[in-house]
Parts: C-alpha cells; structure tokens; sequence
C-alpha cells in the first residue's frame, strides 16, 4: 500500500465489469516509480478503451486511493 501523497500515473490497463472500472496505474515518479497500483471504481461509465494510456495524479488520503484523469 502507498503512503498518502499524490502521485503522477498512467492507466496501464483498463476493465469494465458492469457498473465497475478496474484500473491498472504505473506510478511515474518518486521512490515508487515503475509500481503498478491496481484501483477500482464505480459510476464512472467509460469505455475501457478510452482510458488507456490517459495520464493522472494518484492521491491517496488516509489510505483511501482517488485517481483524477487529466483530461
């Protein structure tokens, strides 16, 4: 598990199950670089495809982990 902060990410991959987005992030910078952290979201309605490759910042706050594409 990462420590709270904010990290610079990339969805590496990308699966919709229903109302449930699975994302595999690669952390671009730090002391966790090259770490992939898997998050899961719901109510986000994409297509898996869309998501791939987009950049974000991963902010974990008090463990709980939130990804905010940049779009």
């Amino acid at each position: 598990m990462l420590e709270d902060g904010s990290y610079d990410a990339i969805v590496v991959d990308a699966t919709v199950d229903g109302d449930v987005v699975a994302l595999d992030l690669t952390i671009l910078d730090g002391p966790h670089k090259g770490e992939v952290v898997a998050v899961r979201a719901t109510g986000l309605h994409v297509d898996e495809l869309d998501v791939l490759g987009l950049p974000g910042t991963l902010v974990v706050e008090n463990g709980v982990p939130r990804f905010d594409v940049e779009r």
